[in-house]
């Protein structure tokens, strides 16, 4: 469905947005807009990708909706990746978090009504379900509206969809990347609670998880990867055991437990009981039908769902080999 189409990636070269580039050129797109404003991180980006003569790059923020209009014109297809999405920034800072995880979205699905663009898909995250902070409560809304553009588009083709990720392993301002520097500098590594649980996905998987939603949906879903859960503390003993193993002058700090951060909690879980209860499943993902539009006979390739919960606590978790195995496929710790 991707080839010879024109491609807008909001948030484009962010860590999830530009590895969706790279999988979506596989496809031979006409064209794949890049639109972020960071113009540092697109020059590196133009570096990478300069032996491909279908991609374009464009300086713009979602929160201007006049040059988002601009960047849609003559797309088939939106991946929505921009966003605020660290939580200390957006607890500090929440109404930038509304004006760019909110209204930067409507100015989005703004503009793809407007150019009948044929698909639409947002990434979220499991911060949406049951949410304790800024960034949680602005991706909830933002999921809402997203799904919701699906009942007022009138007569507009455009299919809107979002995808709901965990935490994304080696992604920019992940824990990984923030405890290899700390490793690397000997300095104590920071863990704020010793039983804290979280879900845990591979980039590769999660661009994956994007483009099987636009490739799928039909009217409003989300879509949830089945992935393992894992202690944090687990990830910070296997990073200092694998530093170790690879250096002569081992790692002289230690792993002091800093407290849970304001609005953060031990766990996170992906799907509330109210979506588990309405979902299917096939052997990757799980599909949450939208409320306004469940007709089970559109879902008649998945099964009903099998669980009761959906938690990073209750959750199967990962062991040190297990992570050892996901870390070395997708070379995510790469020591100086």
């Amino acid at each position: 469905m991707f080839e010879n189409k024109v491609i807008l990636v909001t948030g484009g070269t962010g860590s999830i947005g530009s590895e969706l580039v790279r999988q979506l050129l596989k496809y031979n797109p006409k064209a794949i807009r890049i639109f972020s404003r960071g113009e540092e991180k697109q020059f590196y980006m133009q570096q990478q990708l300069a032996q491909y003569k279908n991609v374009r790059f464009l300086i713009g923020d979602v929160r201007d909706y006049q040059r988002v209009e601009y960047a849609s014109r003559g797309v088939d297809i939106i991946f929505h990746a921009a966003a605020m999405k660290h939580v200390p920034a957006s607890e500090y800072n929440p109404m930038e978090a509304v004006k760019t995880n909110v209204n930067g979205t409507q100015n989005v699905i703004e503009a793809a009504i407007s150019n009948n663009v044929e698909k639409f898909v947002a990434i979220s995250t499991d911060k949406v379900v049951n949410p304790t902070t800024t960034m949680g409560a602005t991706k909830l809304l933002m999921e809402r509206i997203v799904i919701a553009a699906n009942q007022y588009k009138g007569k507009t083709k455009t299919v809107f969809s979002c995808v709901r990720f965990g935490n994304v392993m080696g992604s920019s301002g992940s824990v990984i990347p923030l405890f290899c520097k700390q490793i690397e500098n000997n300095l104590d590594l920071t863990l704020t609670h010793n039983e804290m649980t979280r879900f845990m996905m591979s980039i590769p998987q999660a661009v994956k998880l994007v483009i099987d939603a636009a490739k799928n949906s039909t009217y409003g879903e989300t879509y949830v990867l089945k992935m393992p859960s894992i202690k944090i503390s687990t990830i910070a003993e296997y990073m200092i055991e694998d530093y170790n193993r690879e250096h002569s002058d081992a790692y002289k700090g230690e792993i002091k437990i800093t407290g849970i951060r304001p609005g953060e909690k031990l766990y996170e879980e992906l799907m509330t009981t109210n979506e588990i209860e309405r979902s299917f499943e096939n052997d990757s993902m799980y599909v949450i039908p939208p409320l306004f539009h469940a007709d089970a006979r559109e879902y008649e390739k998945y099964e009903s769902v099998k669980i009761t919960s959906y938690s990073s606590n209750t959750n199967d978790l990962m062991t040190k080999k297990e992570l050892m195995n996901v870390i070395k496929e997708n070379k995510i710790i790469e020591w100086n």
